[in-house]
């Protein structure tokens, strides 16, 4: 699972170049149109890299929906949004990397399209972290699924360093194509009922294949778990209702696989730094928290 921004295409840089070579030496120099935005530092760019990051900047909107000017002059004249600089900073790395008109509009739209922030219920789900927190992340996952797996380290250094603006809720979506899926998603809700899930979780995400019931039943005992009382929850009803729940709402937002996760309402692309983005996120409800927004 990639972190950071990629090209799409490998050989995009190549591809670029070649059509470089062929532009008119005037197309090369900017323009009055160019635009500079405080707190963005284009000094390094190129002229066509300058004109492309104008064009954006001054064509997409605004992240906050309440201000309905693009990115440029929502920075320039100070627009009640906290979210505007973090957006031009976001266009200035996606151009600074090469990206396709495409590819900077597509990820734009992940990351502030105000249309795609989605509702999420959080009532039952495991949680942890702050409780008035400035930044809610929702994980779907598979314990059995090595995305997931793989994945799970950097989630935990991630939340360990911003646990005081920091809140992490977990959804079980176990799949059909993992075995023992469902059954170790089974063991984390009766670990759950024992208040040991982030315990369990911690586990599970570490146990690689060995996932099988008598593993389950050793790190339960290795949580000093009451093991009558762990195999009754793992096969109770409420547990299967607590699975369903997950797996309808998982259907309602549209979940393809495992991991997704949602920050703010708002669906990761794996093509974006998930630090950056968390940070991000929380410099800009810190500012508008203190500026009594």
């Amino acid at each position: 699972m990639a972190f950071r921004w990629v090209h799409w295409l490998g050989v995009a840089g190549v591809l670029v170049g070649a059509v470089e070579c062929e532009r008119p030496a005037a197309d090369a120099t900017a323009t009055s149109a160019d635009v500079d935005i405080a707190g963005v530092d284009s000094s390094q760019f190129t002229p066509r890299e300058k004109r492309e990051f104008s064009r954006y900047a001054k064509e997409l909107p605004s992240p906050c929906a309440a201000v309905a000017v693009p990115v440029a002059q929502c920075v320039s004249e100070r627009r009640d949004c906290s979210s505007c600089l973090t957006a031009a900073l976001a266009i200035a790395k996606a151009v600074r990397e090469g990206m396709s008109q495409e590819q900077v509009e597509t990820l734009y739209k992940a990351r502030f399209d105000t249309a795609g922030v989605k509702s999420i219920p959080l009532d039952r789900s495991p949680a942890r972290g702050s409780t008035s927190p400035l930044v809610t992340v929702v994980e779907f996952a598979d314990f059995e699924c090595p995305f997931c797996q793989k994945m799970a380290p950097a989630l935990e250094a991630l939340w360990e360093n911003r646990k005081s603006s920091l809140q992490f809720v977990f959804k079980f979506m176990p799949l059909a194509m993992h075995p023992h899926g469902e059954i170790s998603a089974r063991a984390a809700i009766a670990a759950d009922r024992q208040g040991k899930f982030w315990e369990m979780n911690r586990r599970l995400f570490a146990a690689g294949t060995q996932l099988e019931e008598r593993d389950l039943d050793r790190y339960a005992s290795e949580l000093d778990l009451d093991m009558d009382r762990f195999h009754s929850d793992m096969r109770s009803e409420a547990t299967g209702e607590r699975l369903s729940t997950d797996r309808k709402l998982a259907d309602a937002l549209g979940v393809k696989g495992t991991p997704t996760l949602f920050i703010n309402g708002r669906e990761y692309e794996s093509k974006l730094d998930l630090q950056e983005w968390i940070d991000a996120e929380i410099a800009a409800a810190a500012k508008s928290r203190d500026s009594g927004r």
